[in-house]
């Protein structure tokens, strides 16, 4: 495409060099910048691509996108905001793909990554071609790819639903997180159907309060449009038992379809049984009253599976292959997994990393327990500090042996976290181990039959950070490591007592 055509689509730009040069790639990495690319000069929150330019054009940049004027050989086109304009140069330029998908954006604290995967394994079983965008990967049919964003930048998801439309795929779903709607990285996604699971305390540090976390959330349904289509109407898919629901259905000018357990809704969840091995329940729908069984326990479950339900319901997908899909649905990693090397207790991950989130599976857990609960328990560091204390004193209320432990630290120090953890718990029972591996191994080594360790923060994630490196750790790896060598407490220093903490130790890991 001729820079010329692609430039109409803009407004308010200048031009330093007016030439009209082949456009082949844009890319706003210069390290991956070839002859022909646009560059465009992202201001960071670390580095500024504007000083990287230089560097584009020696690559073989052909032009480059600018906030200011550059003394560059190419044209360079100077915009207000780069990365707004970046948004629609991407959608125009990969021949704006989700006009052609069938776009699901799934939004909320929590439940959004098990919420995608039900809802891709539904729209799989109707035998159409699903891509997925999320936490954990980006998949297109069978292939998945690593992420570095629960929602990536605007260009890569204009690139990622081009590749997906050119592999067959007709249906997208797609992980939405607060920080991406504030930040406009899905401007240009055409989204068909718009889905609220759950707004609890998360991300303080970055929206500063739960109105401004609130606000960024409802932007998914605010920019479902505010036209009526009868062929390819949009729709909002709400939480009815949730508060922020009243508000996100005056931000929306879409159909409102709701779901819910406690209060009236289009999709119920009623008559519940739940066991340690699934739940059952009659799902009711506006087509048919139907008692489903799922291989899920936790109201949190019930909620994403209704959820998804409600999506693909609105999303013209029929009841009965629907209910097939979610009675052979197994999970999602990372999400309650089970991890069983042979041990006569169970040991769950979760990736729960929220006090909300956690309080609902350490209250599942309870139902089930047949022992004591264990619970390893951590905060990421250069994150929001106000729900560490939250964390602790959740995990002191519902666990017998609560475990406080590192879970990314990041830039922090892993005892100052700690720290803060414990200031929420003054005068309770638990223990501070401030080794992850150490703590996961002393759960598991006093672990006895019927008992339930619950290993929770980081669920699917492979990795620890730990100020600037990244080490390989996966929680369910090391669960089966201490499970199959049967730690013995002596080889683990603990305390009981909040300020009596493990110190002894250099590695984190």
């Amino acid at each position: 495409m001729k820079l010329e055509a692609l430039l109409t689509y803009l407004h308010e730009l200048s031009l330093q060099i007016d030439a009209n040069p082949e456009i082949n790639s844009i890319e706003m990495d210069s390290r991956v910048v070839k002859e022909g690319s646009l560059f465009i000069c992202i201001n960071g929150f670390t580095v500024d691509g504007h000083d990287y330019a230089h560097q584009a054009v020696l690559k073989g940049a052909a032009a480059i996108l600018s906030e200011k004027p550059l003394d560059v050989s190419v044209p360079v086109i100077i915009v207000k905001d780069t990365k707004r304009a970046m948004a629609v140069l991407a959608d125009v330029f990969y021949g704006q793909p989700t006009q052609a998908l069938h776009l699901i954006g799934v939004t909320g604290t929590n439940g959004k990554t098990t919420t995608t995967h039900i809802i891709e394994k539904i729209i799989n079983k109707a035998s159409k071609k699903t891509g997925l965008i999320g936490t954990m990967y980006i998949k297109i049919d069978e292939e998945q790819y690593s992420v570095k964003n629960t929602t990536p930048e605007s260009l890569t998801l204009h690139r990622t639903f081009k590749e997906m439309l050119d592999k067959g795929v007709t249906h997208a779903m797609m992980e939405v997180s607060s920080h991406a709607l504030h930040q406009g990285r899905i401007h240009g996604c055409d989204f068909d159907v718009a889905v609220f699971t759950n707004l609890t305390q998360d991300h303080l540090d970055y929206h500063e309060t739960m109105e401004a976390y609130q606000f960024a959330k409802g932007l998914l349904f605010a920019q479902l449009g505010n036209t009526f289509h009868h062929d390819k109407a949009k729709y909002a898919v709400l939480n009815s038992d949730e508060r922020a629901t009243e508000e996100f259905i005056k931000m929306t000018s879409a159909k409102v379809f709701t779901y819910g357990i406690d209060h009236t809704a289009d999709v119920m969840a009623k008559n519940i049984v739940m066991t340690a091995r699934g739940t059952k329940f009659d799902l009711v729908t506006p087509l048919d009253t139907k008692t489903v069984h799922i291989n899920m326990v936790g109201k949190f479950s019930i909620y994403n599976i209704l959820a998804a339900v409600s999506a693909t319901l609105v999303s013209k997908i029929d009841l009965h292959t629907i209910i097939a899909a979610i009675e052979e649905m197994e999970g999602v990693r990372g999400r309650f997994e089970v991890v069983d090397a042979g041990q006569n207790f169970t040991v769950i991950v979760d990736y729960a990393h929220t006090p909300d989130s956690l309080e609902n599976v350490l209250l599942t857990i309870r139902q089930f327990a047949e022992g004591k609960v264990f619970s390893v328990v951590g905060c990421g560091g250069d994150r929001d500090k106000t729900k560490r204390p939250l964390m602790a004193e959740i995990a002191t209320k519902y666990s017998n042996e609560p475990i406080f432990t590192s879970d990314n630290p990041r830039s922090e120090d892993p005892m100052s976290i700690l720290g803060d953890m414990e200031k929420g718990v003054t005068g309770k029972y638990y223990h501070s181990i401030v080794n992850r591996e150490q703590a996961i191994f002393f759960a598991v080594a006093n672990a006895r039959k019927g008992d339930v360790v619950l290993i929770a923060g980081k669920g699917h994630e492979t990795y620890q950070q730990i100020g600037n490196e990244t080490f390989d750790f996966d929680d369910r790896e090391i669960a089966v490591k201490a499970i199959r060598e049967l730690v013995s407490k002596d080889n683990i220093k603990i305390s009981n007592i909040g300020t009596e903490r493990e110190v002894d130790n250099n590695e984190i890991l």
